[in-house]
């Protein structure tokens, strides 16, 4: 016979009870969860139905619209592999606004953490491309990216704990001076005489230069980012670490007088928000680009904010939403030829799309379809 925790018999009445109330929370988790997937979902859909709208003021077809998207970013094996390409550093960028938002810092300065870690990655190299094996050089570099990337976001981190300072200001700041910086270097003691059409640094020899992953025109940043984001996930919802992050991220004075080392945990998290993105500029120099250039300042850092937004600044449900966004940014060229529209037009549907998104943060626990019975009134 069954037994209860006070050494009593159970029985079958309650043990029925015992189930009841288990469904229940089952349940009632479901809806609140579904609620976490409903409302991004609505979201899209009315940020969507205002781009037709936009469109057909244009005198454009929103149908053709969306099967140039897919057919640019999904519709042949070539297509998928210059989404999947460009997903990498959206992976790496939304990480870099995921991690802090654990603990309620909303950092947008990923973009300036990408173009100080490529800068790094490329000032190491210089020394390096003659002195040292490509393996031995390209760690370094990648050390080089991460460190800097690292140390960049901990600014804003530290002065968030230590002076107050807004961190969603001071990262955005942060950004407009590393690019300042990588441009002054790049245009003037670090600029590569040889290539008088476009600043940069001197570009790495080919056997610095990342490679494909085997079957793919993908570079390797796509793999690093997906196993970091798992990482991440582990980390943040496994670990004592990340038990202690969310305690700070739901109340930051109480886990202060539970003794909790706060302002180490925002440094931690910032400058592995940083590394990230400081990642992501690695791979850009040596994978893509080559160098330190303008073109390291192409907007994922922006773009991976809506990225981590969208997915609730969950580490693994960034992935998808990266490849979906890395697909809108692959079409745009198609766009731009088959619809003559220029092909900044999917900036205007990534700017709704975050409009909205945030708009409809406020709908968050309004809705009593997402509660349980015990919550309604």
């Amino acid at each position: 016979m069954l037994k209860t925790a006070t050494g009593q018999p159970e029985t079958a009445a309650g043990l029925s009870v015992s189930r009841a109330d288990g469904f229940a929370e089952v349940v009632r988790r479901f809806r609140t969860g579904s609620e976490y997937v409903v409302i991004p979902i609505l979201a899209i859909t009315v940020a969507s139905a205002l781009f037709a709208l936009f469109l057909l003021a244009l005198g454009r077809s929103p149908v053709d619209f969306v099967q140039l998207v897919w057919k640019g970013g999904f519709g042949n094996a070539f297509s998928i592999q210059n989404t999947l390409q460009r997903s990498s550093p959206l992976i790496l960028s939304a990480l870099c606004v995921a991690i802090p938002a654990r603990i309620g810092l909303i950092i947008i300065g990923g973009e300036g953490a990408l173009v100080v870690g490529g800068f790094a990655a490329a000032v190491v190299s210089l020394p390096l491309v003659d002195h040292a094996p490509p393996l031995i050089g390209l760690a370094l570099m990648f050390i080089a990216a991460a460190v800097a990337g690292a140390l960049w976001i901990a600014i804003a981190g530290w002065l968030r704990y230590a002076r107050g300072v807004n961190e969603t200001i001071s990262s955005l700041l942060l950004t407009y001076i590393g690019v300042a910086i990588m441009n002054f270097f790049v245009e003037g003691v670090l600029r590569d005489m040889t290539n008088p059409n476009k600043p940069s640094t001197r570009p790495l020899p080919h056997e610095y230069m990342i490679g494909k992953i085997p079957g793919t025109d993908v570079h390797w940043g796509l793999a690093v980012g997906i196993l970091l984001a798992v990482a991440l996930q582990i980390l943040m919802s496994r670990t004592t670490f990340g038990f202690a992050a969310r305690i700070v991220g739901g109340n930051y004075r109480a886990a202060l007088a539970q003794g909790l080392p706060v302002g180490r945990i925002i440094l931690v998290c910032s400058m592995i928000a940083g590394a990230c993105a400081g990642i992501a500029g690695f791979f850009e120099v040596a994978a893509i680009q080559g160098s330190a250039n303008a073109s390291l300042v192409a907007g994922y850092g922006f773009t991976g904010i809506l990225v981590a937004f969208l997915a609730r600044f969950n580490p693994i449900v960034i992935v998808p939403v990266a490849v979906m966004f890395g697909g809108i940014d692959a079409a745009g060229g198609i766009i731009q030829r088959r619809m003559a529209l220029p092909d900044a037009t999917v900036l205007v549907l990534r700017g709704l799309i975050f409009v909205v998104l945030l708009i409809s943060e406020t709908l968050y626990g309004r809705f009593a379809i997402f509660k349980g019975p015990e919550t309604r009134t």
